[in-house]
């Protein structure tokens, strides 16, 4: 596992005990093998409004959902117990896990997409964010994007989402410093071996790289984007799920 990266802070460790569901959704099963959350993956909910989100995570005949939502001045709604498997991540992978709904807690952030994220919603993610890591031993480099674990299909949370900040308190993976290499033939590779192993196109795969660690990137791949792969590869080497 790769050491924090400069000036990152640690948050306090202190286990809290889970909230009580508020409006509990239907929308879930058991984790399946007897496997227990450790990832944890965010969204975005591309709707208008959080009640409108929240009734549609909460709809039988719809069958998605998502452990909490986070609207945009901050109230946390919780709906599906941590213990249970809500049905967020659909069919994504990441590294060798291939249910991610099994093995995640799932985050959904009251915004359309194209919005910047509110100052009272990212604080109260990140003291949700530390509470969950802290009472199932969740390291920062299983805290992701939904499009991290399906890339080319999902682009939540999206390139406004403030993940360098999360980083700075120990709350996801930093986006490493590098030099720009020059083969980059192992692209592909690289970044399976960092963990995207849902896709093998390296479109898909630039554009997955891109929104979490060179948001508003364009162009073919270069030698940044080469260097930025192989660096997550080696921090994800020792810590293969």
């Amino acid at each position: 596992m790769a050491l924090p990266a400069p000036g990152t802070r640690r948050r306090s460790v202190r286990q809290k005990a889970e909230p009580p569901c508020d409006r509990p959704s239907p929308n879930h099963g058991e984790r399946r093998e007897g496997a227990q959350p450790d990832l944890i993956v965010l969204h975005y909910t591309a709707m208008e409004s959080a009640e409108e989100a929240i009734s549609r995570l909460c709809d039988p005949e719809v069958e998605v959902s998502a452990h909490y939502l986070i609207d945009r001045i901050g109230a946390v709604v919780h709906m599906v117990p941590e213990a249970l498997r809500a049905w967020h991540a659909g069919a994504g992978a990441w590294g060798d896990v291939r249910d991610v709904n099994s093995r995640s807690i799932g985050i959904e952030l009251c915004n359309r997409g194209c919005l910047p994220f509110p100052e009272a919603q990212m604080r109260a993610l990140e003291e949700l964010l530390a509470d969950i890591m802290a009472r199932w031993q969740i390291p920062p480099h299983r805290v992701i994007g939904h499009s991290d674990c399906a890339p080319g299909r999902k682009s939540d949370p999206g390139p406004r989402f403030d993940w360098t900040r999360l980083a700075r308190q120990g709350l996801a993976a930093p986006t490493p410093a590098v030099v720009p290499a020059a083969d980059q033939r192992d692209f592909t590779v690289l970044m399976h071996r960092a963990g995207y192993t849902g896709a093998d196109d390296p479109e898909v795969l630039l554009m997955a790289l891109r929104l979490r660690h060179r948001p508003g990137h364009d162009g073919p791949l270069d030698g940044t984007d080469l260097a930025l792969a192989r660096a997550l590869a080696i921090d994800a080497a020792p810590a293969s799920a």
